[in-house]
């Protein structure tokens, strides 16, 4: 895997978000203000098609720009939390070339950290981490038991799944959802089903290179 890869698993990122945005938009009308599957859609397109106009080949450098070009595209919050993951990842893995999962497991690793260090949020505080975290932990495990490519993928959507649903137990003490207070428990995170539809798409670029 090279930087060609980087530009499918980007390509697939944008095309979940294209697909499930209306999903999106209902789910963050409940706890937000609706605008979530336009702003991850039109992002993560913009990260997808500045990969694809690029020629760069190391890996580092093009997830830096593809996240400088989403976080141009969508100013918003979510928008500038999505891009500093890709941003954070792209300093992770400035200088590769060639890829195994090992880089896979520190490019999300990365991502979630660039997230967390914007966002000033922590894991169970019922956000997009306690989607992305559970996927980084089955990475890592994974990497230990030396699990094939498939089933690594498939391993790391399976804990996102588990850790959006999760999110229905947590109190949210971040954006509009705190407000809700008690309330809040019932609902699960949207930021948490970006995380989950990451995996998803992370599967289907890993199928889709056997």
């Amino acid at each position: 895997m090279d930087a060609n890869y980087i530009r499918k698993l980007l390509h697939c990122f944008a095309q979940i978000m294209q697909e499930n945005r209306e999903f999106l938009i209902e789910q963050d009308s409940i706890v937000g203000d609706g605008d979530l599957g336009l702003t991850m859609s039109d992002g993560f397109q913009a990260a997808a098609e500045y990969a694809c106009k690029s020629d760069e080949a190391d890996v580092g450098k093009l997830l830096y720009m593809a996240g400088k070009a989403m976080s141009v595209a969508v100013p918003s919050t979510m928008g500038t939390l999505m891009a500093s993951g890709f941003m954070q990842a792209g300093k992770a893995l400035k200088g590769v070339y060639e890829l195994d999962l090992k880089h896979i497991t520190a490019l999300f690793q990365a991502y979630e950290e660039g997230v967390m260090h914007r966002g000033k949020a922590k894991v169970h505080e019922k956000t997009f981490l306690d989607g992305i975290d559970p996927a980084v932990q089955s990475m890592r495990s994974s990497l230990e038991t030396e699990e094939d490519m498939e089933s690594f993928a498939q391993k790391a959507y399976e804990a996102a799944c588990a850790g959006y649903e999760n999110t229905a137990t947590m109190l949210a003490v971040h954006g509009r959802a705190a407000t809700r207070g008690e309330m809040s428990r019932t609902l699960k995170d949207p930021g948490a089903c970006v995380a989950m539809l990451m995996m998803k798409a992370f599967m289907n670029s890993v199928a889709s290179s056997l």
